[in-house]
């Protein structure tokens, strides 16, 4: 079982290498994380990392040609390496091992929010880079150019939110938690993506963080959000 898990990862990463979507340490990064969080949290944790993984790939080349021509697309192509594979992993791959170890359904709902921060951040950036009225910084609200740290267009908030709905659509969709998950997934995300936006706009701004340290920050928050909104609705 172990290895046909395995196998099916590095098939997997292979075909995102060959897409150009990843490069060669980025296709080893993503098959040893999902064989890990499979073996820990089983198969449906790992399709919500997959979904994550595919619809990452997809939208960077969402308007890449105008993105481009304002010189704010995603280096090399868009093709993802191992440093991005693992500042939006290594949250969710904890969580999932701390399941594995624990058992407790907080983690579930911790992993979701962390991967619908990921998503929800990505297609947040990739959609948002694409509109035509101008961002605003999250933090003064004022008028910014494209590209820009922390800044956010109504766009790219659309985005955030549906991409972290649908992490939450696709965990309760595979069975791995009830109406609960997408609240959590929605919500939890969309916070996570906003908190990814004030620290561009701060300490990755002054060089405090770099944009993959940020997204390993994001997706713990995220994670903590998901926690605290399950904890929430457990009393309610």
């Amino acid at each position: 079982r172990i290895l046909l898990i395995c196998i099916f990862a590095l098939v997997l990463g292979i075909g995102a290498y060959w897409a150009k979507a990843a490069d060669s340490d980025a296709v080893l990064s993503e098959t040893i994380v999902c064989l890990l969080v499979i073996l820990f949290g089983g198969l449906t944790w790992f399709l919500l990392l997959l979904a994550f993984y595919l619809m990452g790939a997809g939208f960077t080349r969402y308007g890449y040609a105008y993105k481009n021509k304002l010189g704010i697309a995603q280096s090399h192509g868009g093709v993802r390496g191992y440093k991005n594979v693992y500042s939006n992993s290594l949250v969710p791959l904890a969580l999932a091992i701390c399941y594995g170890v624990y058992g407790n359904d907080i983690f579930v709902y911790a992993f979701i929010a962390s991967v619908a921060t990921a998503n929800g951040d990505t297609l947040a950036s990739e959609i948002g880079e694409t509109s035509r009225s101008k961002p605003r910084m999250i933090t003064t609200l004022k008028e910014t150019e494209p590209g820009v740290d922390g800044g956010v267009t109504p766009l790219g908030e659309a985005a955030s939110f549906a991409g972290a709905l649908i992490i939450g659509l696709l965990a309760m969709g595979t069975g791995m938690v009830g109406v609960f998950g997408i609240i959590v997934g929605a919500i939890g995300g969309f916070l996570g993506t906003n908190f990814d936006s004030v620290l561009g706009a701060t300490l990755q701004q002054k060089g405090m963080l770099s944009n993959n340290g940020v997204n390993l920050v994001a997706t713990a928050f995220g994670a903590l959000a998901g926690a605290a909104l399950w904890y929430v609705l457990q009393l309610l």
